[in-house]
């Protein structure tokens, strides 16, 4: 009886050894394919990746897609600091050579622009940079005027001390670009400079209509630019800016913004007013025409 106890207990411990040599043998055999699976996925992977966007990279759409829109920021850059003006027309030819391009990026490029009304195309003569409407201009500035106002009085009590030394940063790269005559980099800064102040306010909602109604007169701003007189004016008046800024309290800061505000807008209208007459006054060759019709 004790040899026949002795016997099964011999077989079961006999039947689980085996079962756990087996079971590790699976297990190591499991783990070696699924790292063999790993190793594979690893290498065919990144085949699998180039192979599906190799040619969606290389398709004509997407790279004509691609420089339209590296066009269209560089065109809108010209419009926008005046360095082609309302009215100008737009000579493809020459742009595509600017650009090194055909003419298939820049024409998608240019609708665009027409799209956000920067730029106008009429069939048989091609596209030209839009007129400014003096109306819009003014009736935009004045709530702008308002706008500085409030911004003003919000960053007084609002704007942080990290904020006003990047100001002062700013405002010190702007005085270095002034200096050195260089125009254009000195309204880049100057703009980025009124950004800081309405950052400062802390209003999302002041934020976003003041950069709907900057988009708007930001590309006249860019035309009056050119005015000598007027670029030592903004920079005396952003000096007082940041005077302003710098006083305990800030109680005079909103004030200074709106003053420069109307300034700035007095010279824009001005400046804008006198392009559209010239270009409504008649050329000689049309004043003329009658009479060569008259002989």
């Amino acid at each position: 009886m004790i040899g026949l106890c002795c016997a099964t207990w011999l077989s079961i411990g006999y039947v689980i050894c085996n079962y756990n040599i087996c079971k590790s043998l699976i297990l190591l055999h499991t783990k070696s394919i699924i790292s063999v699976c790993d190793s594979l996925l690893w290498c065919i992977f990144p085949i699998l990746v180039t192979s599906v966007t190799q040619p969606l990279l290389q398709s004509p759409r997407l790279r004509t897609l691609g420089m339209s829109a590296e066009i269209a920021s560089r065109l809108r850059t010209l419009i926008e600091e005046g360095e082609l003006p309302p009215g100008a027309r737009i000579d493809e030819r020459a742009f595509c050579e600017m650009f090194d391009v055909s003419k298939t990026p820049l024409r998608e490029a240019l609708k665009v622009l027409v799209a956000e009304g920067l730029v106008l195309h009429r069939q048989y003569i091609g596209y030209r940079v839009a007129p400014l409407d003096l109306d819009e201009l003014r009736a935009t500035f004045e709530t702008l005027h308002g706008l500085e106002f409030t911004a003003g009085e919000l960053a007084a009590a609002r704007l942080s001390e990290v904020a006003l030394a990047r100001l002062e940063r700013r405002h010190q790269a702007m005085l270095d670009a002034h200096a050195a005559g260089r125009r254009t980099e000195y309204f880049r800064i100057n703009q980025e400079i009124h950004q800081l102040i309405i950052d400062g306010t802390a209003n999302p909602v002041l934020a976003g209509i003041y950069a709907a109604l900057m988009s708007r007169v930001h590309r006249a701003r860019g035309a009056a630019n050119a005015d000598m007189l007027r670029w030592q004016e903004s920079h005396e008046e952003h000096e007082a800016i940041m005077a302003a800024l710098r006083e305990p309290g800030r109680p005079r800061l909103a004030q200074v913004l709106r003053h420069h505000s109307e300034n700035t807008a007095k010279e824009v209208l001005s400046v804008v007013a006198n392009s559209l007459a010239e270009a409504s006054r008649p050329t000689r060759s049309t004043k003329e025409s009658p009479k060569k019709g008259a002989q």
